[in-house]
């Protein structure tokens, strides 16, 4: 394999496996119905005028499967921390004695669990297009190379193959993150 090859492949694989990890982390804000820190970790909050992931301003733990408990760093911000959350499409109401936010999950509704199922399978969509948009890159980029008289007919043919097989383990991947995440939404 030459080193065009070699290259073309491993920017192929990296750039499918960054587009697989960001699949992941879109899916870990998409309520279930038990609590996870995941849920508000990366919520906007506006501190002093920058929106800064709620990370980075509180201590989030679980106190029970049921409640999310929201600790800031700087009490002045527990406010601002309430709104965000409010704004948020989580559908969580905050209560906030003074020290700390707890955010406790409703039972979903059939409803509920439906409509976040089907926004997971849009994320899972949006990934797809996404690896297929890679797999377009790189089967133009070996084309080009190919006219440009870089290696045979036979190589470029060689490697198309090769980038479908990588596509097709990662829509496979993608599949089963994503009827794990239905499974986890649909569950009572």
């Amino acid at each position: 394999m030459t080193e065009f090859a070699k290259d073309l492949m491993e920017d192929v694989r990296d750039r499918m496996q960054k587009a697989v990890e960001h699949l992941k982390q879109e899916l870990q804000g998409i309520r279930t119905g038990r609590a996870t820190p995941a849920l508000v970790e990366n919520i906007k909050v506006d501190y002093y005028g920058t929106p800064t992931p709620l990370l980075q301003l509180a201590q989030i733990s679980i106190p029970d499967a049921r409640q999310i408990a929201v600790k800031p760093f700087d009490a002045s911000a527990s406010s601002n921390i309430e709104k965000a959350i409010l704004k948020s499409d989580l559908g969580l109401n905050p209560s906030n004695d003074g020290k700390v936010i707890r955010l406790t999950l409703p039972m979903l509704s059939e409803e509920q669990r439906k409509k976040f199922a089907g926004r997971v399978k849009d994320i899972g969509e949006q990934a797809r297009v996404g690896l297929r948009n890679i797999r377009r890159d790189a089967n133009k980029h070996v084309d080009q190379q190919q006219k440009a008289g870089e290696f045979s007919e036979d190589v470029g043919k060689d490697l198309h193959d090769r980038i479908q097989d990588l596509l097709k383990e990662r829509e496979k991947e993608v599949e089963e993150i994503l009827s794990r995440k239905i499974a986890e939404i649909m569950e009572v």
